[in-house]
């Protein structure tokens, strides 16, 4: 297991600003955080090693690449063996629409966001995820509005 990091409060707000806008040069992060680019660079590469910071992405608009249906899917299974699970995640796994999976505790084993371009598109993925495991039950949700969504994590002190 990794060991946590001790995060002070430049630390903090290079993480922030990070999280806002990963495309920053060192020298504009450092300037924000009243540090010249050297320094900056190291805490950077430290959070980096650390593993703090896993990997930088670019976050693309849903709508513009024609995938506007979000949907949460709940899932119930019978089967609860090793095996099963680690066939179940290799499949799910391999469904590009499957954007996030979780193993849950509680009445729902396992739930799942897709993002699809549209009802008849979902009912394609749904197909495939069907052929992945056998399910007990699949309950689909589908998303009407869009309240809150971010990558950003709190970075409490």
């Amino acid at each position: 297991m990794a060991e946590n990091i001790v995060l002070d409060r430049i630390d903090r707000k290079i993480l922030g600003i990070l999280q806002n806008d990963a495309t920053q040069s060192v020298a504009e992060i450092g300037e924000a955080v009243g540090l010249s680019t050297t320094p900056c660079w190291k805490r950077i590469k430290r959070l980096e090693q650390a593993g703090v910071i896993e990997r930088r992405v670019a976050i693309l608009n849903r709508d513009r690449l024609g995938l506007g249906v979000t949907v949460i899917v709940a899932i119930r299974t019978a089967k609860h063996s090793e095996d099963w699970l680690d066939a179940f995640a290799e499949g799910v796994s391999q469904i590009p629409e499957v954007v996030e999976f979780y193993r849950m505790s509680g009445e729902i084993d396992y739930l799942l966001k897709i993002v699809a371009r549209d009802i008849a598109d979902y009912d394609r993925i749904y197909r495939k995820l069907t052929k992945v495991a056998d399910l007990h039950d699949v309950s689909s949700s589908f998303a009407m509005q869009e309240i809150k969504s971010t990558t950003a994590l709190p970075l409490l002190s």
